[in-house]
């Protein structure tokens, strides 16, 4: 699926995955399985990530990655199969190493999953690093 940026209505930048949930994707129950929500946002930050010019794997060869820090989750209401969503992705927080966001997933106008992630950047030791100043400014939240 595709992803697309556009003003959300606060003035901050959003970015849109839009995805289709798969029978693979749910349990017996015929509804999306909790922790695919996790998948789901995972490929959204990814696309948004690629979609602003960030190269991961250019970054990796620098000695530098992002890592999720944490997650807040609140399961709202089922997605089912064959369900078109959209993945929203907001920058609400940054500092030198560490962004936080905000990721909806919702259907039509419906939200059904919304959370909180903080990602921060990580040297090969594994101790926080600050993120490029290039980077930083891709990310940046406009208010």
């Amino acid at each position: 699926m595709t992803g697309r940026v556009a003003a959300h209505s606060v003035g901050r930048m959003a970015h849109h995955f839009s995805l289709r949930v798969y029978y693979e994707d749910t349990d017996l129950a015929g509804i999306v399985y909790y922790a695919n929500y996790l998948k789901f946002i995972e490929r959204a930050r990814s696309e948004w990530v690629r979609e602003l010019g960030v190269d991961q794997v250019a970054m990796k060869a620098d000695g530098l990655v992002f890592a999720v820090r944490r997650v807040e989750a609140d399961y709202l209401a089922p997605a089912k199969f064959d369900d078109l969503l959209s993945v929203e992705t907001i920058v609400t927080q940054m500092t030198g190493s560490r962004i936080v966001l905000t990721q909806d997933v919702i259907r039509d106008t419906q939200s059904l999953f919304k959370s909180v992630v903080t990602l921060v950047c990580l040297a090969e030791t594994g101790r926080p690093a600050r993120i490029p100043a290039d980077i930083r400014a891709k990310m940046q939240p406009h208010s």
